[in-house]
């Protein structure tokens, strides 16, 4: 039944009006009885003495039976809410209107009457009610003239308000000011909670369009695009939820799809894997198989080729795990790389030297191009020397014959900028931003003589990223292809 916060919000303005209603309906009814002691004592302050002065009482410290008959007659009949006690000097009750049985005390304490006497009281003032042990009521009291003027002869002692007034109930019913002020009452707070239950519908609005957004982001047969409306600048604690939202459901759905695309290139790079696998595997277990089926029909010669072929095709193969191993350990989260300062002008001129020879087989030139007094660069060497390999040796796949591949060094502010530059066919636009996914590999002219499985560039990549930098390749198709990263210069102390 509370299971909204609506709902709850509901049960405690319920629970609060009520509150709110007991209290001052209480209140009310404090008030409206304390005004009624105060306004009766108020009116009837000089009762008991002129009814004294009227009769005597007492004669002789005796009860005027007579007298006292006749005027609780007429107080009975005047006025029946009223009640009449006669004490003795020490407030011992010698004789009372009310009906026999109902009088519970034997006498009445004096103090509140001596004090009501002197007139120094703040009303309503209190006195003991002779039909109850415990219960006081407001009252009227004079002293009652004796043979010595300075000692009274006992006290006329008047209750204003009897058992007619004790039910408050009664009280209500006979009272059109406290009808009129209940009902209102009522009436208000029955105002004050469809108003309330309102505003807090209206402000819960929002709240619930955000529950219901949410709860359908999670629901695989709803629509998972919806978001939570917000309101220009006027942003309150469920705008900035709402947003909050809108951000973290945006991420969401483009880490599945990021996620997506992640799996479905795991697909295809397991389909590259297992294609490139399996093709050396056959060509170098079919040359194998054909040496053992045919040894004593081949000649020295074919021999020979079918073992330099089974040969070329165990060196691919041991390539491709050798990359597939290095990519998985520079992909590892413990990966740590030995950060120090190095001359890098000297490691690329090591590479130009590595590769200058299988350049001039190949009839390409490669020229290292940097000046003099180049800063140390700040890196892993062994992983920059790999980076340099890859770029030059793609590049000498790539370069046709007569071309032109150059290693260039230019030191930018804080860092030394490498550029490694071919004349080769180039990249198409559409293509160039795929070149460092891994197992990709152009399906143009630039392919003819590719033997390599595409991990090349993804090395590279995730070398550079491990030191902080980016790679960047820009590419004109007949013209060649330039890779371009940097490395931070090492300052000497």
């Amino acid at each position: 039944m509370f299971h909204t916060l609506y709902s709850r919000i509901a049960a405690v303005l319920f629970t609060l009006m009520c509150l709110i209603g007991y209290i001052v309906y209480s209140m009310v009814l404090y008030s409206a009885e304390m005004y009624q002691q105060e306004l009766t004592q108020k009116l009837n302050t000089t009762l008991a003495e002129h009814i004294v002065a009227e009769e005597p009482l007492l004669n002789n410290q005796q009860v005027n039976q007579g007298a006292l008959k006749s005027l609780f007659h007429w107080l009975m009949v005047v006025n029946p809410g009223i009640e009449l006690y006669l004490l003795d000097p020490s407030g011992k009750i010698l004789a009372f209107t009310a009906p026999e049985g109902h009088v519970k005390r034997q006498r009445v304490s004096l103090q509140p009457i001596h004090q009501f006497i002197k007139g120094d009281v703040e009303y309503p003032y209190m006195g003991d009610d002779p039909r109850g042990l415990s219960r006081q009521k407001v009252f009227s009291a004079a002293p009652i003239p004796g043979k010595n003027p300075d000692t009274p002869a006992g006290y006329l002692y008047v209750i204003l308000e009897g058992e007619a007034y004790d039910s408050i109930t009664e009280m209500i019913k006979g009272s059109y000011i406290l009808r009129f002020t209940t009902t209102g009452l009522g009436l208000s707070l029955l105002l004050a909670l469809i108003t309330g239950l309102t505003a807090f519908a209206l402000l819960t609005r929002r709240l619930r369009l955000l529950t219901t957004i949410m709860s359908h982001f999670g629901d695989k047969n709803a629509k998972s695009d919806e978001r939570f409306p917000l309101r220009g600048q006027a942003k309150d604690e469920i705008d900035l939820l709402g947003a909050s939202f809108n951000k973290m459901a945006d991420r969401i759905d483009q880490q599945v799809e990021t996620l997506k695309q992640t799996d479905a290139k795991r697909r295809e790079m397991v389909a590259n894997v297992s294609h490139d696998l399996r093709t050396p595997l056959t060509s170098l277990h079919g040359y194998l198989e054909t040496l053992l089926l045919k040894d004593e029909d081949l000649s020295s010669q074919e021999r020979r080729e079918y073992l330099e072929i089974a040969t070329s095709q165990s060196a691919r193969l041991n390539q491709l795990i050798s990359e597939l191993f290095e990519l998985a350990k520079l992909d590892s989260s413990e990966t740590l790389i030995n950060i120090e300062p190095f001359s890098l002008a000297e490691l690329a001129q090591d590479v130009v030297q590595k590769f200058k020879m299988e350049a001039e087989k190949r009839n390409v030139e490669i020229v290292a191009e940097f000046g003099s007094n180049l800063p140390f660069a700040y890196g892993d060497i062994g992983l920059i020397q790999r980076v340099l390999d890859n770029l030059i040796d793609n590049a000498l796949r790539y370069t046709p014959e007569g071309g032109h591949i150059s290693i260039s060094l230019q030191s930018n502010s804080d860092n030394i900028v490498v550029k490694v530059a071919d004349t080769g066919q180039g990249i198409p636009k559409e293509e160039i931003l795929h070149i460092f996914d891994r197992f990709y590999r152009l399906e143009k002219p630039r392919t003819t003589s590719n033997q390599n499985a595409g991990l090349g560039l993804s090395i590279v990549k995730r070398i550079i990223d491990l030191h902080g930098s980016d790679i960047k390749a820009d590419s004109t198709p007949n013209q060649g292809t330039t890779f371009v990263f940097s490395l931070p210069t090492y300052q000497f102390t």
